[in-house]
């Protein structure tokens, strides 16, 4: 989940586009906004019936009824980050979006500077195990970190992330779902990691495209998007079946 910044015209552009009669940048979906949309051609996110948004403390207070009134059907919340900090907006996302009968499940954003144990313990500490959640999410990508720039072998992080992944399936009941980027899902041949559900960033080109011959649940294909009820930038993902697949997803996956 890269941060984006925040656009103090958003709202101001999904209110024209709902007086035009809806109807965003090309390939999105009309319900939502784009501030730098990709010119989307074959395949494209308005392909897919459902659509969620993934935050953290950059979006700053979501009105998450407007939110689920405006045609997202599930939210990934950050809740931590290595194995010491904690996003500061993750008790109030979780509790309002849970009022506002939006499913939605916690991420964690990985380190290499810290062991899996720890951080599993540091997530495990922070999203609670609740009945009707989503499944919790594995953030890992390439960090950017000064304090942390390690770029341990694709063995290495392979076994952290198998031994993190376990620990939390034993604990929620439920296996994680993978959230990874281009570079990193080859750099790590992450494909080789089984049995867990991925949800693959490609902003650029349709999953098929960018990640050829390998599964996907999740894609999130914009960074800059415009939802109703946040106020600035937030990620858009797309479930990659039809909303009866999407219920069906959610009676299997869920607590």
């Amino acid at each position: 989940m890269r941060r984006t910044i925040r656009a103090a015209g958003c709202l101001l552009l999904l209110a024209v586009l709902a007086a035009c009669g809806g109807g965003g940048p090309k390939g999105i979906p009309p319900q939502f906004g784009d501030s730098a949309p990709h010119p989307w051609t074959g395949r494209a996110p308005d392909d897919y019936d459902v659509h969620g948004i993934d935050v953290s403390r950059w979006q700053g207070r979501i009105d998450w009824n407007a939110v689920r009134r405006g045609g997202v059907d599930f939210a990934f919340i950050k809740a931590t980050e290595g194995g010491d900090i904690a996003d500061p907006m993750f008790q109030e996302n979780w509790a309002r979006a849970r009022e506002a009968g939006l499913p939605r499940g916690a991420y964690h954003f990985y380190y290499f500077c810290r062991t899996a144990q720890e951080q599993a313990a540091w997530f495990i500490s922070h999203a609670p195990r609740e009945r009707g959640a989503l499944p919790p999410v594995l953030d890992i990508e390439w960090t950017r970190s000064r304090n942390c720039p390690r770029r341990p072998s694709p063995e290495w992080i392979r076994q952290e992330s198998a031994i993190f992944l376990s620990i939390l399936t034993s604990y929620y009941g439920q296996r994680p779902v993978i959230y990874t980027t281009v570079d990193f899902f080859r750099d790590n041949e992450m494909w080789r990691i089984q049995g867990h559900d991925f949800w693959l960033r490609s902003v650029a080109g349709h999953p098929s495209q960018v990640y050829p011959g390998h599964d996907w649940t999740f894609w999130q294909y914009s960074g800059t998007g415009q939802a109703q009820g946040v106020a600035g930038d937030v990620d858009l993902n797309a479930f990659g079946g039809s909303r009866g697949q999407w219920q069906s997803w959610l009676a299997r996956r869920s607590q």
